[in-house]
């Protein structure tokens, strides 16, 4: 076995864990904390169930694919079309949801005052359907004859061919599913940092409706190292894919097989770093992750108070019993009201 497919295998695998366990934590927390239910509180939960899906369908075949099947499986078969269709629904309904949460946040940062009127729950449910029924009708151009899905051996997954035959679909596919909402993303990141510089510079005072307060530098400076880390991890994980892909596309030639496998994996590990770049690094998010913790440490601590009721029943006797038999330790000229009888009751209790 090649050593590239033994390295892809096991970050698949990593990759499929790690994917899986971060957003089933993001889910959670969004459904368990009512105060993460806002009117686009259905955009994270949209590319959060679309990466969670990839993880548990797309990411383990590939790993499958490279260490038992690496001869692959017909292009014209059922199973190869019908997981190249699901990956290319998940992957464009994952990065299209993401890039309208970017939006959201960007509305919520640059128009504050106007954020309740413009992102309501009846434009996010729009948004959802569109952003669905894009990646619907893209992923059934292949099946209805306009591009190709075909087993790549370099990439270990069936998914649309980017031969010059089907130079079109790859265009349509890179450029407007991929690579428009990518800018898209980026220029807002950038244009939030840029309104962070400019807000330490002159000193930021927030105000509400009791009094006014400064904001400290380091918050802005901590918000754009956040926003400058999102932007990174979103070039690093998808330049070499478009990359293999436009090189394939233009050229006719399948890119070298390490590349397209390195390539491949970066661009589904997305799906393992969009629940914590994307969410849990918002102050809300991670609120609402101590609460859910703080909840479950409760119920976990509940049975153990619980555990030993029959020593309890026995303490409680035996004090009874103490009190019973022992002499009154008030003297006679003491009477239950008095300073001497509240200090010795506070002393057994």
């Amino acid at each position: 076995m090649q050593p590239v497919a033994l390295v892809y295998a096991a970050l698949m695998v990593v990759s499929s864990l790690c994917c899986v366990c971060g957003n089933v934590v993001l889910l959670l927390v969004v459904l368990l904390n009512k105060e993460l239910h806002t009117e686009t509180w259905a955009l994270t939960l949209s590319f959060c169930l679309s990466d969670l899906a990839l993880g548990l369908s797309i990411i383990p075949f590939g790993a499958y694919n490279s260490l038992l099947r690496p001869q692959g499986y017909p292009s014209d078969g059922h199973l190869c079309q019908g997981s190249a269709f699901l990956y290319l629904l998940l992957q464009l309904a994952s990065i299209h949801s993401l890039t309208w949460a970017t939006i959201d946040k960007f509305t919520e940062i640059c128009f504050a005052l106007s954020y309740t009127t413009i992102c309501t729950a009846k434009r996010t449910r729009v948004v959802l359907v569109l952003v669905w029924l894009y990646g619907l009708i893209n992923a059934a151009l292949p099946l209805l004859g306009f591009g190709s899905y075909t087993y790549s051996s370099t990439r270990f997954l069936c998914g649309p061919s980017f031969q010059p035959d089907y130079r079109g679909f790859s265009m349509l596919f890179i450029v407007v599913g991929i690579i428009a909402p990518i800018l898209i993303m980026c220029s807002m990141y950038a244009y939030i940092v840029y309104i962070a510089r400019k807000q330490v510079q002159r000193g930021t005072f927030v105000c509400n409706d009791q009094h006014c307060f400064y904001v400290p530098a380091n918050n802005y400076f901590r918000s754009s190292i956040v926003m400058v880390a999102t932007v990174v991890c979103l070039l690093v994980c998808w330049l070499p894919y478009i990359t293999t892909c436009f090189y394939e596309t233009f050229s006719g030639h399948d890119p070298p097989a390490a590349a397209s496998a390195i390539a491949t994996w970066l661009v589904l590990f997305t799906s393992t770093l969009n629940p914590w770049i994307n969410s849990m690094t918002q102050t809300r998010y991670r609120a609402a992750l101590r609460k859910s913790l703080n909840k479950i440490r409760q119920l976990l601590q509940r049975p153990l108070k619980n555990s030993h009721p029959q020593s309890t029943a026995i303490q409680l006797e035996i004090v009874s019993h103490h009190h019973i038999t022992k002499p009154s330790l008030w003297s006679d000229n003491s009477k239950p009201g008095s300073p001497e009888t509240r200090s010795m009751s506070e002393v057994t209790m």
